[in-house]
């Protein structure tokens, strides 16, 4: 590579090859649209590859293009990580763990976690995002996100997953709902309510997973409405928009009205998984992983 070529023409490629617009990339890296084609275009010569084609109002990304996009992306996300990793060295730190989740792990199995593992690392930092299950996958292979715990039954090959809670499922009704744990059988009894459902969005094989709960009792629920947050789903059943079915651990952390019945006669259950990349390079990450495995 020649020597004229500096870390700031990577930035200047990926701004447009994100915007595919020379003139919206540079204002947004506060230079002239000029001098930011001048750098392009320096850049595609140093290197002798062609980046871009240029139409009078269009910017492609040749094959080329793409294919730099993809690994400058991921190398500069190192970088950054290395350098917030460096500013957390002189602040006297050992590092920063982020973590993806899905609601019901927050309710005991991540806070159980923390508090094990800060016992002998207390000079770590965290941060949390809750999301769905595949956005936490995306957000591994591009490590956005250092570990996750999600409901999927299976992920890619880069990403290592372990099980760390098997759980039933609890069916969910409103305080006044006749039907209680005395009188209840079977699901079938309420197959002509009404049933609000995590989306299948948030998880396709979560919901897969409930449906075919629906399919052994043997009937096709009404779905009233789809939600991605159990408070959502919560309050919906409260005020008889209808009946939910929801993992066993989700009866914890909430201030609700409403009633639940372990769904214990049936052969579903759903698992919580802790997942990783593998080639994750915090250098704490292990650490943490060792920690799960032993508390679980």
């Amino acid at each position: 590579m020649s020597n004229q070529i500096e870390f700031r023409h990577f930035k200047y490629f990926l701004a447009v090859a994100e915007d595919l617009h020379f003139r919206k990339a540079a204002e947004r890296l506060f230079i002239s649209q000029p001098g930011l084609s001048r750098q392009i275009k320096q850049m595609e010569e140093d290197l002798g590859i062609q980046l871009f084609v240029r139409h009078n109002r269009k910017v492609q990304l040749t094959p080329v293009g793409v294919y730099l996009k993809k690994e400058l992306t991921q190398h500069l996300k190192n970088i950054n990580y290395s350098l917030e990793y460096a500013k957390l060295l002189q602040e006297g730190k050992l590092g920063t763990l982020k973590f993806g989740y899905v609601g019901s792990a927050m309710q005991h199995i991540i806070p159980e976690i923390l508090v094990r593992f800060k016992k002998n690392h207390s000079d770590v930092t965290f941060s949390f995002k809750e999301m769905d299950n595949q956005k936490q996958i995306a957000q591994l292979l591009t490590n956005d996100i250092d570990i996750g715990f999600v409901r999927l039954d299976r992920a890619p090959r880069d990403i290592e997953m372990a099980a760390i809670l098997k759980e039933p499922f609890c069916l969910v009704l409103p305080k006044n709902h006749p039907i209680n744990n005395s009188n209840y059988k079977n699901l079938s009894q309420l197959k002509d309510e009404p049933f609000i459902l995590f989306d299948p969005s948030y998880s396709p094989s979560y919901y897969e997973k409930v449906m075919q709960i629906f399919d052994d009792s043997g009937f096709s629920p009404i779905i009233s409405h789809n939600t991605i947050h159990a408070a959502s789903i919560y309050k919906l059943v409260e005020n008889n928009f209808g009946l939910s079915i929801v993992p066993k651990s989700l009866q914890q952390g909430y201030d609700v009205n409403v009633k639940f019945i372990e769904l214990n006669e049936i052969e579903q259950r759903t698992t919580l998984s802790v997942v990783w990349n593998k080639q994750n390079r915090n250098p704490i990450l292990n650490s943490l992983v060792e920690e799960i495995k032993k508390a679980f």
